[in-house]
């Protein structure tokens, strides 16, 4: 609520047509808009002394407040004494630990109704506490009226009665039993003798099966001159459908079946994937192979595919936040990498049917990955499978990679957007891959330091400081390249100094501020309970076995990562810390509106701030036009 000039009071009354209804309770001086914008009706009490006293009662007031210039007569307020459950205890202040009986507090309220309060040191010191809580809530200048001076010493003292000096947490005392053994059942691995490896996961807890497909080679494998194809690749594949059934006629089938078929693509990888229910099973699995095997890739439908992801071009600037992880990756990778290279209006014209077909077969050529789950007899789903794909010539083993991650040159880098009134700082630097032998030591580090609301990020920059909306990070460990680090953080336009720097300060603490057991363990239960919700389906097992036959990792991965985990300990993480985070080595990239981040980012003391040019190329003008250029 914006308040006018002038000098203001808080004025209280009696809302007279609640007069006899016991209000309903509302937290932390808290106040309802009902007439106008400046007439507020609600009910009152503290969250604040709630937390400081322990209590047997708590006063509950019908509470109309009106903000005005002093001109108001209050009408003195009726408080309703009613039972109410403790909450969590911590420690009174002094003077203010003795108990205090119902009769006492009953007796107390009827002084101050009466208006007959004898002054003694004891009440005067609850009363003196309870207006240097209340004082900073609300815009006192004075109070004017006695009854709301009573008011405040009736809820005060019905407050200030702790059932005890040092009440008890039974949460606290609630046994928590060691997780269980980590065994995942394992789907049944299958492999052909042309090389192509077969997952089957039985589960007849419902009537579904589902599958996939998962083939080597994906975005990174494509030049630049031809970026996007894997975008319009898996669009086109689908929707243009196979030899047997168009894609159009291929929607129907499954629409009326409530099933689906779908195409994907990726950075390393493209995939068919399809699921039904147990009676379609068999239809739908041979229609998803004769997309495999047989696809029909239609002029209209990738002229279609580059239509839409036309207009993903043209928007890609629209969200700061995309801006910043674009932009923050190709600080770490390099503008040129396999990793960051973006689709164009030019890039995406090159791009022919022929293109896609040839993709397509040179693609199927890899290591295919196939898994299925759900309602199905193991050996006649294994026949099946090996009907479909035995016969195929043996895989083709995929070229080692060598990607170089450079990591980013230190410094400050911004892109100006005017249109938001917040600034989205991703600070950067290299990281490692999954084969890393510190691996589980670099997960805890990371989530001590941006894993969530108990990690140090969190608490400094948001819980402690109120700098940023959100804020995390940590260094990233890909299956078979190098990562990054990225720290992010997302503030009010004003506060984009100061709270870079928090961060900043946070970051080079992991180096010279000793980690805690407290934090250690936190981090740990935080790591090793995710696993209950990331593989507690045999369909997420599964699927991350898939991933792990992909990269090459042992089929126990998991199970050896997991105890890993719990071997961690503070020297590890002391050592990985020193290991890893380096601050000096890292960039700092905040895309912002320029005109609203006061202090300049030259406060942040880092050198001279780097523009970063993000127009996007307009397409390719026919035979003859002039005027090529770029568009923001």
């Amino acid at each position: 609520m914006k308040q006018n000039s002038g000098q203001w009071s808080v004025v209280s009354g009696l809302r007279r047509e609640n007069r006899d209804q016991r209000p309903e309770i509302r937290d932390s001086y808290d106040c309802h808009p009902e007439q106008s914008d400046t007439h507020f009706v609600g009910i009152a009490r503290s969250t604040e002394l709630h937390h400081s006293f322990g209590r047997q009662f708590a006063v509950y007031f019908p509470l109309s407040v009106t903000i005005n210039k002093v001109k108001n007569q209050s009408i003195p307020l009726r408080p309703i004494l009613a039972p109410h459950p403790p909450l969590p205890h911590r420690a009174p202040s002094p003077g203010l630990e003795h108990d205090v009986s119902y009769s006492t507090v009953k007796a107390y309220q009827n002084d101050i109704l009466n208006q007959s309060v004898n002054k003694t040191p004891q009440k005067s010191r609850i009363l003196a506490h309870f207006q240097s809580l209340f004082a900073p809530a609300l815009p006192f200048k004075r109070i004017l009226q006695p009854g709301l001076l009573a008011l405040l010493a009736g809820i005060t003292i019905a407050l200030a009665a702790p059932l005890n000096a040092q009440q008890s947490k039974p949460w606290e005392k609630i046994p928590i039993p060691p997780l269980h053994e980590f065994h995942p059942q394992q789907p049944k691995r299958i492999e052909l003798r042309n090389g192509i490896v077969v997952f089957l996961q039985e589960d007849h807890e419902l009537p579904f099966v589902s599958g996939s497909v998962l083939i080597p080679g994906g975005s990174r494998d494509v030049g630049q001159q031809k970026a996007g194809l894997i975008d319009l690749y898996q669009e086109a594949w689908r929707t243009s459908g196979s030899e047997k059934m168009s894609g159009d006629a291929m929607d129907d089938f499954l629409e009326a079946r409530a099933a689906h078929i779908e195409t994907a693509g990726d950075d390393d990888s493209t995939a068919v994937e399809w699921d039904s229910l147990k009676g379609d099973a068999d239809r739908v699995f041979d229609l998803a192979m004769d997309l495999l095997f047989h696809p029909k890739f239609s002029d209209e439908k990738l002229a279609l595919a580059k239509q839409q992801e036309s207009t993903v071009i043209i928007r890609r600037n629209d969200d700061e936040g995309g801006i910043a992880e674009r932009e923050g990756a190709k600080l770490i990778y390099g503008a040129d990498s396999p990793y960051t290279r973006q689709p164009e209006f030019a890039t995406m014209g090159s791009v022919t049917v022929a293109d896609l077909q040839a993709w397509h077969d040179q693609s199927l050529k890899g290591k295919l990955i196939v898994g299925i789950s759900g309602d199905f007899d193991a050996a006649a789903m294994e026949a099946k499978v090996r009907a479909a794909f035995e016969s195929l010539p043996p895989v083709t083993p995929a070229p080692p990679r060598h990607d170089v991650t450079p990591g980013p040159t230190p410094g400050v880098y911004f892109i100006n957007k005017p249109d938001v009134d917040q600034s989205n700082v991703e600070i950067v630097g290299v990281g490692t891959d999954r084969h890393n032998p510190d691996a589980a030591t670099i997960t805890v580090l990371d989530e001590i330091l941006g894993g969530g609301f108990g990690s140090r990020l969190f608490q400094t920059v948001r819980t402690k400081l109120g700098l940023a909306y959100a804020v995390g990070g940590g260094v990233s460990m890909p299956y078979d390249h190098v990562g990054g680090f990225t720290a992010e953080v997302l503030t009010k336009s004003v506060s984009t100094v100061d709270a870079t720097k928090a961060a900043m300060q946070v970051i080079a603490g992991l180096n010279t501020t000793p980690f805690t057991e407290e934090e250690l363990q936190r981090a740990k239960d935080g790591i090793l309970n995710s696993f209950l919700f990331q593989y507690d389906t045999k369909d997420k097992v599964l699927e991350e076995r898939e991933k792990l036959e992909f990269y090459a990792y042992p089929a126990d991965y998991l199970e050896t990562y997991k105890a890993a985990i719990e071997k961690v300990t503070i020297a590890d993480v002391t050592a990985a810390a020193k290991r890893y985070i380096h601050p000096e080595k890292l960039a700092v990239l905040v895309v912002g509106n320029q005109s609203e981040i006061k202090p300049g980012l030259d406060a942040l003391n880092l050198g001279a701030v780097k523009s970063i040019d993000i127009a996007i190329p307009k397409p390719p003008m026919p035979p003859g036009a002039a005027g090529q250029g770029k568009q923001e």
